[in-house]
C-alpha cells in the first residue's frame, strides 16, 4: 500500500491509501503537472507541460516536449522492478520466465536469474510490437482532468 496522493484521510481518520496503479498514477500526474523549479527540495522534477497549453503548436515544440517528458518519466520511473521472495516461489511467474513465447524489449533490461528488470529507456511508438494509433496529445488531456 502507498500513501495517496493528494494526501487526505480516510474515514477512520488514518492516512489514505491507494493501490500501486492508482499510486503510479498520482506520480505521473505530479511529474506531468509539476513545473521544474517549483519544488524548493528537488527542483529537477517536473516537465512544465501546463506552461506548454497555450503556446502554438509546431514540430519542434512537440518534439521538445516529447523528449522533456520522456527524460523526465525515464527519471522518475527508471527505477530497478525486483521481484518480492514470496512471488519468487509462484509457478506462474515461474513458467513465464521459462516460456519462451514474448522476446524482451531491448529498452528494458532484464535478469532472470535474479529476477530484475530496468527500464532503460522510455520506449518511442515505434517499438509498440503492435499496430496502434497513438494520439500523446489525448493521454495529456485524458491526465489534464
Amino acid at each position: 500500500m502507498d500513501v495517496d496522493f493528494p494526501f487526505r484521510l480516510d474515514g477512520r481518520g488514518r492516512t489514505a491509501t491507494s493501490d500501486r496503479a492508482g499510486h503510479l498514477r498520482d506520480l505521473i500526474e505530479q511529474l506531468l503537472f509539476t513545473a521544474p523549479g517549483e519544488r524548493v527540495n528537488r527542483p529537477s522534477f517536473g516537465t512544465g507541460l501546463l506552461q506548454l497549453v497555450f503556446l502554438p503548436n509546431s514540430e519542434p515544440l512537440a518534439a521538445a516536449t516529447q523528449a522533456a517528458v520522456q527524460g523526465a518519466l525515464g527519471q522518475l520511473l527508471g527505477d530497478l522492478i525486483e521481484v518480492k521472495e514470496k512471488g519468487k516461489q509462484m509457478t506462474l511467474l515461474l513458467e513465464a520466465i521459462k516460456s519462451a513465447e514474448r522476446d524482451v524489449p531491448d529498452y528494458i533490461e532484464v535478469d532472470h536469474n535474479k529476477m530484475t528488470a530496468k527500464l532503460i529507456r522510455i520506449p518511442a511508438l515505434s517499438d509498440v510490437p503492435f499496430p496502434v494509433h497513438m494520439e500523446p496529445n489525448l493521454v495529456v488531456e485524458f491526465y489534464s482532468r
